[in-house]
């Protein structure tokens, strides 16, 4: 941990398209200044699993009414532990980060975070994970929404073709059969699904500091933005 920071807890928000690296920046910050992370992304990924389990989406169908109606059956938590990398998130008690992460539900995501009554209820949780503040949470309406007061806001971006190489690599790596180009075009209609859903759209807030780590390495980023904490926190 870097002592150099521990004058002040800030709260910090990081929005962005899909694959720009908000999880692992938020990771690394939070080990680096031993605040807490919380991936918003996989609780959406959570109830989209819940859902396509239940046969309420699909590529070509989603059953508002049903999963509405059954939000009250899902409960997400995040185990930590010393011997993970990183929080885990159960689903009703199971240990769900291998299925989350397919392309199965990342097919399909989108449309269920589109709905109002989801986002409702996941923004309620996640405020109450952060009240204490000390804490990094990434996803799409984070600064917008769910810490309109963050003391730092981050807006990381990358070109889609970056985008779709890292998560190629992520995605070979679990063993899964998939091509960039398929890739590229999931990244993009997430991305235009995410800017134009009703509620709470992926915006740049007017006080988000821009970032693109288009060229930057994971180093080079961490470091970059340890600096901008430094001013904020001194």
């Amino acid at each position: 941990m870097n002592e150099g920071l521990n004058s002040k807890k800030i709260t910090i928000a990081i929005d962005g398209h899909s694959s720009c690296g908000k999880s692992t920046l938020a990771k690394e910050l939070a080990n680096e200044l031993g605040y807490i992370y919380i991936d918003s992304g996989a609780m959406y990924r959570g109830v989209t699993l819940f859902c396509r389990r239940h046969d309420w989406v699909s590529p070509e169908h989603l059953d508002k009414e049903k999963i509405i109606a059954h939000l009250n059956e899902i409960e997400l938590r995040f185990i930590f532990g010393p011997v993970m990398e990183k929080p885990q998130l159960t689903l009703n008690g199971e240990l769900v980060e291998k299925y989350i992460r397919s392309m199965e539900i990342s097919n399909v995501v989108s449309p269920v975070a589109t709905i109002k009554e989801v986002r409702q209820k996941l923004v309620e949780e996640q405020r109450e994970m952060g009240a204490l503040g000390g804490v990094i949470m990434d996803g799409r309406d984070i600064g917008s929404v769910v810490f309109p007061d963050a003391e730092l806001k981050i807006f990381l971006t990358a070109s889609p073709e970056v985008r779709a190489i890292r998560r190629y690599d992520e995605l070979k790596s679990t063993g899964a059969d998939v091509t960039i180009a398929e890739i590229k075009t999931n990244l993009l209609e997430r991305d235009r699904i995410d800017s134009t859903r009703e509620e709470s759209p992926l915006i740049q807030t007017p006080d988000a500091w821009v970032l693109d780590n288009s060229r930057l390495s994971k180093k080079e980023q961490l470091s970059i933005v340890i600096d901008r904490i430094r001013e904020i926190s001194a």
